[in-house]
């Protein structure tokens, strides 16, 4: 049996106006179904902590669910967790109509920080970054540059984006250059 690797295994940049680094393996399923459905909102309390709101991310630990679409979440979980967390989806949810479906080997994982974060991020994706428009526990699901993403405040300073693995490494690439020194907004 081959190691599961991340999409760029770590991959970081670190010299410039904000660091860029390749998350790793993270567990992510995607559910469908009936948001407002009872069994279903208990199942994903049992794995986030709460239900997220429209456009908001719901965190606890370790552990995610993100609203994607009125019939769709992420779920997010270790990535030793993901094939464990579907089986007991599927469980918990039996005689609703549902999709749970381990995503995780399919996606990249990035985290953009410093206190340029938001300019970096500005530069890329279609979205108002500014901070009484993007606050923290807002998620997005967009694109960035040429290619469809979604991202959240993981902090003060700091946004995690996710996008499909095959385009990592035009994802890592496009924030690099973005995050360059010399890059600044009104650095003239």
């Amino acid at each position: 049996m081959s190691n599961v690797v991340s999409a760029l295994q770590h991959a970081s940049f670190v010299d410039g106006i904000a660091d860029v680094r390749e998350m790793g393996l993270r567990g992510m399923i995607t559910l469908r179904g009936d948001l407002s459905d009872k069994k279903l909102i208990k199942a994903v309390k049992a794995i986030a902590g709460a239900m997220p709101e429209q456009r908001m991310i719901a965190v606890k630990g370790e552990a995610g669910a993100a609203w994607m679409s009125p019939d769709e979440l992420l779920l997010m979980v270790p990535h030793g967790d993901a094939l464990s967390t579907v089986k007991s989806l599927n469980a918990s949810l039996k005689g609703t109509h549902f999709l749970a479906a381990n995503v995780s080997d399919a996606r990249a994982v990035f985290e953009v920080s410093g206190p340029c974060a938001r300019e970096v991020m500005a530069k890329l994706a279609p979205v108002d970054f500014a901070p009484v428009a993007f606050e923290m526990g807002m998620f997005r699901r967009t694109r960035m540059a040429q290619v469809p993403a979604a991202f959240w405040m993981s902090g003060e300073n700091s946004f995690t984006i996710v996008c499909f693995r095959s385009v990592g490494e035009y994802m890592f690439d496009l924030l690099s250059v973005a995050a360059q020194n010399g890059s600044e907004v009104n650095a003239l």
